[in-house]
């Protein structure tokens, strides 16, 4: 199983939020997509998406995931993203191996309850890759400084062994 394209790990958050009726929103669901990489990694030693993660002011972005949806501010995600198919007709990309739902939706489950606030404070505490990145090792001086996956997958397999954390049915 390889990476994901990272607008469908995106979809299936923003679909499992419109289908149990709850509201998800840009920050919000670029935590969603980093946390869930972050335990994808941690847990599996493989990425969930090949897109590299930056350490930006505001934490960890993956920036396809903030270019298609920064549009809505700080209000709620309308609807998935969708592209132009080979075929020429309009697609909702959607992820490829069904095998990473359970995966997901045990991220999904284990942090909807969280507004991008609580999420964002998640990805900023004291010794997370995005602090090492942005604090300690000069990000903040660099504009899209990356998150080394290897930082990540430490980050995550740490928490894992240190505090049994994981997503529930991982």
């Amino acid at each position: 199983m390889g990476p994901q394209p990272t607008i469908s790990v995106a979809n299936y958050f923003i679909g499992k939020a419109h289908a149990e009726g709850k509201a998800i929103t840009p920050m919000q669901l670029l935590k969603l997509v980093y946390i869930a990489h972050g335990w994808r990694l941690g847990l599996y030693g493989e990425p969930l998406i090949a897109e590299e993660v930056q350490a930006w002011q505001y934490g960890p972005v993956v920036e396809s995931v903030y270019q298609n949806f920064k549009h809505y501010g700080r209000e709620p995600i309308a609807r998935q993203r969708s592209e132009w198919g080979p075929d020429g007709n309009i697609r909702i990309p959607t992820i490829t191996d069904e095998a990473l739902v359970p995966f997901l939706d045990s991220v999904w489950n284990a942090y909807k309850h969280l507004n991008g606030l609580q999420l964002s404070s998640i990805t900023h505490e004291a010794g997370t890759p995005w602090d090492i990145i942005w604090n300690h090792l000069g990000g903040a001086r660099t504009r899209g400084a990356v998150i080394p996956p290897d930082r990540i997958q430490q980050h995550y397999r740490e928490l894992s062994q240190r505090r049994n954390e994981q997503p529930a049915n991982a």
